[in-house]
């Protein structure tokens, strides 16, 4: 997290009114894989590299690359600055906001036309809380309840099919309390009786609504396939 805050004040330094609709830049980069570099030359880098990653994850993508060139120069030069950095700091903080809402706007909109399409497509069921769900093997076991603790193997993807967590892949199951996970899960296990094999489809309301965890954007849509291997009753 502070890495990542720091590649992004780095970023966007100001000097000279920064330009944050920017312009693309026309130059083409230089090829440096597998160049010689020295220490200077790595550092520069690499923080090429992580400012650059950070701005594309929060939705940055195109800037003035000469006045950022400038104003970091200036910056760590210690030289008069156009802005001041009270001025800079409400700049990167507004259009950091505009850019999180239009990410936000257009999760929740990708969310809600899949699970509009999904709904209707065979062996898939509703809820009255808009989770569905799809039994692709019925268990014969008990049905745990929202206090009781399960063992489950499972794999969680996005809508767009990246994995963002297995057990399965790593060989090992889960085991938790159903009141100890996302609202999705919660409902979605009690559906499941023992042995038996489920997807998923939880809407952002019902995962983690507008927390970023990292590798799940904000209002994402979840899909996770789910096998109950064990029901432990707590009483």
């Amino acid at each position: 997290m502070k890495t990542r805050i720091i590649a992004l004040a780095l970023a966007f330094l100001c000097i000279g009114g920064v330009q944050v609709q920017a312009q693309k830049e026309e130059k083409k980069s230089k090829k440096i894989k597998g160049a010689p570099m020295n220490n200077l030359d790595s550092l520069s880098y690499a923080l090429g590299v992580s400012i650059g990653k950070n701005l594309k994850q929060a939705g940055v993508v195109e800037l003035n690359t000469e006045m950022l060139a400038n104003a970091m120069k200036a910056a760590l030069a210690g030289g008069e600055l156009a802005m001041e950095e009270e001025q800079c700091n409400g700049i990167i903080q507004q259009e950091l906001s505009k850019l999180a809402e239009a990410k936000s706007a257009e999760a929740r909109k990708e969310g809600e036309t899949f699970l509009e399409k999904n709904k209707s497509n065979e062996g898939v069921k509703s809820t009255a809380s808009g989770l569905q769900y799809k039994n692709n093997v019925e268990g014969s076991g008990v049905n745990p309840d929202e206090n009781d603790e399960v063992t489950v193997h499972y794999e969680g993807r996005l809508i767009d099919g990246t994995i963002f967590d297995s057990s399965i892949k790593r060989g090992e199951p889960a085991t938790f309390g159903l009141n100890q996970v996302i609202p999705g899960w919660t409902e979605g296990l009690q559906l499941m009786k023992e042995g038996g094999k489920t997807t998923f489809y939880i809407p952002q309301q019902l995962a983690y609504g507008a927390q970023d965890m990292g590798t799940i954007p904000a209002y994402s849509t979840l899909i996770f396939e789910v096998e109950l291997i064990k029901v432990n009753k707590v009483d």
